[in-house]
C-alpha cells in the first residue's frame, strides 16, 4: 500500500504529511465532524502533538476518533 502525501502550512512553514489512504479517510471524517477544514485539523493536531512526529499524531488521532464511533 502506498502513502498519500498532503501539503500544509504549519506555524508559517510549508510541510507535507504522508499517511496511508485509510487514515486520510478517517481524518476527513474527523474534520467534517468538527466542522473544520483538513488544514485546520492538521494545525490543531500539530499544536497538540508535543514531541511526537506529526504523522504519528495523525494516526493516533484517527484511531481514537474511529474507536469512538
Amino acid at each position: 500500500m502506498s502513502l498519500r502525501k498532503r501539503s500544509v502550512v504549519l506555524a508559517g512553514h510549508a510541510t507535507s504529511i504522508a499517511l496511508e489512504p485509510e487514515f486520510w479517510v478517517v481524518l476527513e471524517s474527523m474534520a467534517t465532524a468538527r466542522s473544520i477544514t483538513m488544514a485546520g485539523l492538521l494545525v490543531h493536531l500539530d499544536q497538540g502533538r508535543g514531541e511526537r512526529p506529526l504523522a504519528s499524531a495523525c494516526r493516533i488521532a484517527a484511531l481514537d476518533f474511529a474507536s469512538q464511533r
